[in-house]
């Protein structure tokens, strides 16, 4: 018996890593961590060194300083629409997209008919890059061949969807909330059948209403989606690019920081530099949206 006992002692104690172990360890640990560095971080360092450069790919590097962010800031027109046209993005899809997609999940989750069917048929749009929406959107807004003048039946004069910059933003807008809800329903729909039904009946019996009981108890047990979410939104909106591109090149009312990062560094000027100054801009524009949102949350966790 104190053999045993003996025997049982030591296997409590930690276990120390083998040679191999830490082969294994560091493998597993260094290939992601090499492949951030040189895909995301590496990247980034370069576009913010060459931001303050002049450059066009070929010849030398041309140290400008903050010449290039002070010409987006002021003599570059389409830079000021883009900038509106990304803000006017966010504000769509987390003010109309979301909470739509969370409408969607909450009647979902109520158990209704053909639940199944509901739920694949409004996910379906998720599976396709926005490129593909933007090819449907012209299927649909066109203004001699799509689906929707043709179904207003104003052959003599056709509203022009696409090419009015009045109206195309908001027709882009509307395609991309078509993809975007269903993504947002999914992850609510997941967040809501954790809820402890306890919860809900324990604020029925208190006499809440399904209105209270939702804002008051659901809602906020939905906080780590609600991050999620939130984040997904801000970087959904700030790296549109092929669905405007797919479209008409981005122009014409449908400006985008990240088209204009692209018409700068792979266009025809191949002004690496100047792109790259873009590029950082719409940076810290992302970083600026994601980090204060991430502190609004943690903070509101802290309180509870």
């Amino acid at each position: 018996m104190p053999l045993i006992r003996v025997r049982r002692a030591g296997r409590q104690g930690p276990r120390r890593f083998t040679s191999r172990d830490l082969a294994v360890i560091g493998v597993l640990l260094g290939i992601p961590v090499l492949l951030d560095l040189a895909l995301v971080w590496g990247p980034t360092l370069a576009s913010i060194g060459l931001s303050f450069t002049s450059w066009d790919g070929i010849g030398d590097i041309h140290w400008v300083g903050v010449d290039n962010y002070t010409t987006l800031f002021t003599d570059y027109p389409p830079f000021w629409p883009a900038v509106r046209n990304n803000l006017l993005w966010v504000a769509f899809l987390g003010c109309v997209a979301t909470p739509f997609g969370l409408l969607l999940a909450v009647l979902l989750d109520k158990g209704v008919r053909f639940s199944r069917f509901y739920q694949s048929t409004l996910y379906m749009p998720v599976v396709l890059s926005l490129a593909i929406v933007g090819f449907i959107a012209q299927l649909v807004f066109s203004r001699d061949q799509g689906a929707l003048n043709a179904i207003l039946a104003d052959e003599h004069n056709p509203v022009d969807w696409l090419g009015d910059p009045d109206l195309n933003i908001w027709m882009v807008l509307l395609a991309a909330a078509w993809r975007h809800t269903g993504y947002v329903m999914i992850l609510y729909l997941a967040g809501l059948k954790s809820v402890d039904p306890s919860l809900k009946e324990a604020a029925a019996i208190d006499g809440a209403s399904e209105t209270q009981t939702f804002f008051r108890v659901v809602l906020p047990t939905l906080r780590p989606v609600n991050v999620i979410v939130g984040v997904i939104t801000v970087i959904e909106a700030l790296r549109a690019f092929d669905i405007v591109y797919a479209i008409n090149h981005g122009r014409n009312g449908l400006e985008l920081l990240s088209v204009l990062v692209t018409d700068n560094i792979i266009g025809e000027a191949s002004r690496i530099g100047f792109g790259s100054a873009i590029a950082v801009v719409l940076l810290a524009v992302s970083l600026g949206f994601i980090v204060t949102y991430l502190v609004q949350e943690l903070r509101g966790e802290k309180k509870r």
